[in-house]
């Protein structure tokens, strides 16, 4: 798997985005939606990388600078035909230890709480993070759950 720095104006990650907000829109409510759009994502304090297997997009992730000591891991998604194949595992690495190499303390992130988020949440906890209260200019929410790992 290859894991490069993406622009974001490819037609196959704009298509990929495209599904992750829709996913989001199936099962999260409007006012609990954090989940970032093409435009969001080119901010100069998001890193965004996209994930290739021979020529095709596996995945994507991104990292959000919320100060120099504390990073928020955004956009994590697998591309539907390549569930299941440790995609997301191989992009969580790679966030990780680019925070590490930027110096961060802190690795922090939303996701939903519904059970179609269960993978995603197996997956965080898999790699040491705890639930938290909100971070950053997030607030509670019912349909949110936060995580945190100190690096």
């Amino acid at each position: 798997m290859d894991i490069k720095l993406d622009d974001l104006t490819g037609s196959e990650v704009a298509t990929l985005i495209g599904e992750h907000l829709q996913n989001m829109a199936l099962n999260s409510p409007p006012e609990s939606r954090h989940a970032l759009n093409l435009e969001e994502l080119k901010k100069p304090e998001i890193t965004f990388w996209s994930a290739w297997e021979q020529g095709q997009l596996v995945g994507c992730g991104a990292l959000k600078e919320l100060d120099n000591r504390h990073g928020e891991i955004k956009s994590m998604r697998t591309s539907s035909s390549h569930l299941r194949k440790g995609v997301a595992r191989r992009m969580l690495e790679h966030i990780i230890e680019e925070a590490k190499r930027r110096g961060y303390q802190r690795l922090s992130l939303e996701t939903g709480s519904m059970s179609a988020f269960n993978p995603a949440k197996r997956l965080y906890v898999s790699f040491d993070f705890q639930f938290c209260k909100p971070f950053s200019d997030y607030i509670e929410d019912p349909n949110s759950v936060f995580m945190t790992k100190e690096l």
